[in-house]
């Protein structure tokens, strides 16, 4: 298995496998309006423009997609294909952001869904379960 950076080439694939798991483990917990919300984030490529994609790949196969901005400081985007899920794809992402950043803190707002992978990477909750344009989230931080 291949983590790097991804080209722009390879970004609608990243964005796809995003999207597809976003229906599959995080829509169901949120109303129509966040769903809108983050199809609209991910539609926006002016905002997504200013992301650092990261892939884990496999054979040139996409199986996982890490998203930052803030300088490597904030999770926008972490998502794994659910065939491939709790394989340690995950944190082979998470441990190359890590070697390859040089932040002592890093920030997420997690899903429901998430928030539990999030632990077992490390983080701490730093608040409650909020809703912002309807995306339920939990802000979590990591401290090396």
């Amino acid at each position: 298995m291949e983590i790097r950076k991804l080209t722009p080439d390879e970004l609608p694939s990243a964005l796809d496998l995003i999207w597809e798991t976003f229906l599959q483990f995080e829509a169901p917990d949120y109303a129509a309006e966040g769903v809108q919300s983050f199809k609209a984030f991910l539609d926006d490529r002016s905002t997504i423009a200013t992301l650092e994609f990261f892939g884990a790949l496999d054979e040139g196969e996409l199986l996982g997609v890490l998203a930052v901005n803030q300088g490597r400081r904030h999770i926008c985007c972490f998502f794994v294909r659910a065939q491939q899920q709790k394989q340690g794809i995950g944190r082979k992402l998470w441990e190359y952001l890590l070697a390859n950043s040089r932040e002592e803190c890093f920030t997420v707002h997690s899903s429901p869904y998430a928030v539990p992978v999030y632990h077992k990477l490390g983080f701490v909750d730093t608040g409650t379960e909020q809703v912002s344009d309807g995306i339920r989230y939990t802000p979590m931080k990591y401290t090396r």
